[in-house]
């Protein structure tokens, strides 16, 4: 490994092969899924897991999750409910992570739960991580690939900017198609908004019957690790090294403006106001505005609905005091 920088390799058999090989031997390599990349290591073996919290400067208590390529050996691991099995059946492969009460022979390290007694897993929809478990045989374990906090990242020059010196590979497999993190969902509860909506998982229940933390009332998330339940839950997240400021309608000086809709701006997360567009394009300008000039950054607002929810879950974080 460069003393500064990761390999990137080009998805195909080869970056496949060297990635597996690298995974067997105890070590993580960065790699897409249908959300955003990430940092992937045998959830079985107690020091790769490490590896990948040292990697990260993640703090110990923040849980991971496990990606398996299907059902079946998601069932080796999980104990499911009806409920759970018919999310399941629904919606993977895809980008839906359920917490689900873990199995006492599951062999996953401990770590990875963060002492648990639940684990959080789901089945990726994309070929590249697909290719990885068929290559390793083994869960992999695998948040996402940037500096703990940081700007989560769609492309792999995300990854090697914000883990440079600290991962041996990234497979690049071009942008992610989804750009935020999976939906996750426990006990009905969704406890973060993703590409997958409430609309989508749970049509036809009332607020009052299946409710995000969002929707809830007075809840903040938690900060130094109390009440983590599931990954992506710290109150600061996803954040960019400069102040970010939300609803914007205008710049003010010294602020790169990020768009969206008829609010114009030095960049825009669609034009067009598709909050869909707006999702899969979030990160990417969010690396764009941390790397520009300009001293701080602002968002257009950003409407509360659809998947809207879980853009506005990630700005709020990204904009969280550290």
């Amino acid at each position: 490994m460069s003393p500064t920088n990761p390999r990137i390799l080009p998805y195909g058999a080869a970056a496949i092969a060297e990635a597996a090989a690298l995974i067997r031997a105890g070590g993580c390599v960065a790699a897409p899924t249908e959300t955003v990349y990430g940092l992937a290591a045998d959830a079985t073996d107690s020091r790769a897991v490490a590896g990948i919290y040292a990697a990260k400067g993640r703090p110990s208590f923040n849980p991971l999750i496990v990606h398996v390529p299907d059902f079946a050996a998601a069932e080796r691991i999980a104990v499911f409910d009806a409920a759970a099995r018919d999310l399941a059946t629904r919606f993977w492969p895809g980008p839906l992570t359920l917490v689900l009460p873990v199995r006492a022979d599951a062999g996953i390290a401990a770590l990875v739960t963060a002492g648990l007694d639940t684990i959080a897993i789901r089945v990726p929809d994309h070929r590249a991580m697909q290719a990885l478990l068929a290559a390793t045989g083994k869960p992999l374990a695998a948040p996402s690939a940037n500096a703990s906090g940081s700007i989560s990242p769609t492309r792999a020059a995300h990854v090697a900017a914000s883990l440079a010196g600290r991962i041996p590979l990234v497979i690049d497999d071009g942008a992610t198609p989804a750009g935020v993190e999976s939906t996750i969902v426990m006990d009905g509860r969704i406890l973060r908004p993703g590409p997958l909506t409430q609309a989508d998982l749970f049509p036809g229940e009332g607020r009052g019957q299946v409710a995000t933390q969002l929707e809830t009332g007075p809840r903040p998330p938690p900060g130094n690790g109390e009440g983590v339940t599931a990954p992506g839950q710290l109150a600061s997240h996803y954040a960019p090294a400069k102040p970010l400021r939300l609803g914007a309608m205008i710049g003010q000086k010294g602020e790169w403006l990020i768009g969206f809709g008829d609010v114009t701006g030095d960049d825009t997360l669609s034009a067009s106001g598709d909050l869909v567009e707006a999702a899969a394009n979030l990160f990417d300008a969010l690396h764009r505005a941390d790397a520009a000039p300009a001293a701080a950054i602002a968002v257009a607002p950003i409407p509360e609905s659809g998947i809207g929810v879980a853009i506005n879950d990630r700005l709020r974080r990204a904009a969280h005091p550290r």
